[in-house]
């Protein structure tokens, strides 16, 4: 698979997961205003900051990848976001739809373990890349942590 093929797919990937979860995040803000919030969750200006970050950040990643590392590696890479794009829209379209509080959180798990292939994989095309990628992951994890609260309450 060329370079740029693998550049191409990854920004498409990505394109669908910032179009996707912003269609089914803005479904039913009502609903989601309603929710006790946790302790623990970020003021919402964090999600206006660290959002456009992380789809940057996917965007850039899926670049490198396919620019320094080897065919094995990209695969890997575009298999690994593809799955774990599919789980965190998988829980956003569960958590905004039909409000199952319980499979979304384990849609969240699901992303977030996708993401540990991608995080060693961005560390083997650079070092800086890898550490840049580290926000997402905690992010990731925060979220998990936050969904399991609310599918709680």
């Amino acid at each position: 698979m060329s370079r740029t093929v693998v550049g191409i797919v990854g920004t498409i990937i990505v394109a669908i997961y910032a179009i996707g979860s912003g269609r089914w995040v803005a479904t039913d803000a009502q609903w989601y205003q309603s929710l006790p919030r946790p302790a623990w969750q970020p003021l919402g200006f964090v999600f206006g900051l660290i959002w456009p970050y992380n789809f940057a950040m996917l965007l850039a990643a899926t670049w490198i990848v396919a620019n320094r590392l080897s065919t094995t590696n990209q695969l890997i890479w575009l298999a690994s976001l593809t799955l774990s794009v599919a789980s965190a829209l998988s829980w956003a379209w569960l958590f905004y739809g039909p409000h199952s509080l319980r499979a979304a959180s384990l849609m969240l798990v699901l992303a977030t373990l996708l993401t540990i292939p991608l995080l060693v994989i961005a560390f083997r095309a650079s070092p800086a890349l890898g550490y840049a990628f580290v926000p997402y992951q905690i992010w990731l994890a925060i979220a998990t942590s936050l969904a399991f609260a609310y599918a709680a309450q």
